[in-house]
C-alpha cells in the first residue's frame, strides 16, 4: 500500500487496489446463512483513490463512478465511525473516493475502500494498530475486508475471513480484466450453485497448475450466472481465443479477467490491460 502525505494540507491519499478470484468453489451452507467457500484472492493494480484531511465536522464525497445506495452504508463512512467510537484519537476528517472500480463486478472494491480507509485512520491518527488488530477491524465491515489489509496473494476459506498466505506468483504475466457492465447481485450468484466439495486443491496451486492448458480451476459461480448473462461466458470464450492461457469470472461477477503470456493487444471494449 502506498500512503502519500501532503504536509501542507496534511492530508493523506492511498490507492484501494481490486483483486482477482483465483478459482472460487461454494463448498457448503452454514448455518449463519453465509456460504463457506474455498478460493485465492490474488490482488491487481487496479485502483480506486481515497484521500483524507482533517476538517471539523465528518464529510465524505465522491468522484468517478456513481456509487448507488446512501452514504452511511459506504464502508468507507462506516470504517470512520467504527474507528471513532473505539479510539478517542480519531477525529473528523473529510475523506474524498475516487471511485474507479466498477461496482458488482466481483472485484472487491468496496471491501478494498473500507479496509484501506481503517489503515488510513490507523496512519493519520498514529493507533499504532498491528495487522491482525486490523484485521479484526475490518472482519466488522465485511467478510472480504480482512483481505485487504495485507492485500497479499491468500488461500481463502471459511465464508471469506480465514486467509492464508498464498505463495502463488503471477508476476510477468498481462492480466486483461473486462468490465461486462453488468451488476450481478450476491442473490442472484448464488442462487444456482450446489455447494460441494471443491476438486482442485487450491492451498497446494501452483503457476503451472494454473496456466496449463487443461487447467481444472473454476469459478463455480459460472454455472449460476452465465445462464442469466450469456455475454460473460462470450467474453470468457473471446479472451481464451485471444490466446489467454486462463480466463475465468471473478468473484460472483460480472467481471473477467484474462492471463495472457504477452500484452494481446486492446481488442475488448471496456477493458483494462496490466503488466502484473
Amino acid at each position: 500500500m502506498v500512503f502519500i502525505h501532503l504536509r501542507q494540507t496534511e492530508a493523506v491519499i492511498t490507492f484501494p487496489a481490486a483483486k482477482i478470484n483465483i478459482g472460487l468453489y461454494i463448498t457448503g451452507r452454514r448455518d449463519d446463512g453465509y456460504h463457506n467457500i474455498e478460493s485465492i484472492f490474488y490482488p491487481v493494480p487496479h485502483a480506486d483513490a481515497l484521500e483524507m484531511v482533517p476538517a471539523d465536522v465528518f464529510k465524505f464525497t465522491t468522484s468517478g463512478l456513481n456509487i448507488p445506495g446512501e452514504e452511511d452504508a459506504n464502508l468507507c463512512v462506516k470504517a470512520w465511525h467504527m474507528m471513532q467510537r473505539r479510539f478517542g484519537a480519531v477525529q473528523p476528517v473529510h475523506m474524498h473516493l475516487r471511485k474507479m472500480i466498477p461496482m458488482g463486478a466481483g472485484l472487491g472494491g468496496g471491501s478494498a475502500d473500507g479496509a484501506f480507509a481503517i489503515k488510513m485512520l490507523n496512519d493519520m491518527f498514529n493507533l499504532g494498530l498491528q495487522i491482525a488488530e486490523l484485521e479484526e477491524l475490518a472482519l466488522e465491515l465485511g467478510s472480504d475486508c480482512p483481505f485487504f489489509i495485507r492485500n497479499k496473494p491468500a488461500f481463502v476459506h471459511g465464508r471469506g475471513e480465514l486467509m492464508e498466505p498464498h505463495s502463488l506468483d503471477l508476476s510477468g504475466l498481462h492480466l486483461v480484466l473486462v468490465d461486462t457492465r453488468f451488476h450481478v447481485s450476491t442473490r442472484e450468484a448464488y442462487s444456482g450453485v450446489n455447494p460441494e466439495p471443491a476438486s482442485v486443491n487450491l492451498r497446494e496451486l501452483t503457476r503451472e497448475m494454473l496456466l496449463n492448458s487443461d487447467s481444472p480451476v473454476r469459478n463455480q459461480f459460472e454455472d449460476s450466472v452465465v445462464p442469466l448473462y450469456p455475454e460473460i461466458g462470450n467474453v470468457i470464450d473471446s479472451l481464451k481465443r485471444g490466446g489467454a492461457l486462463y480466463a475465468s469470472m471473478t468473484g460472483s461477477g460480472s467481471a473477467v479477467y484474462g492471463l495472457f503470456a504477452e500484452h494481446p493487444g486492446e481488442l475488448w471494449p471496456y477493458a483494462w490491460y496490466f503488466e502484473l
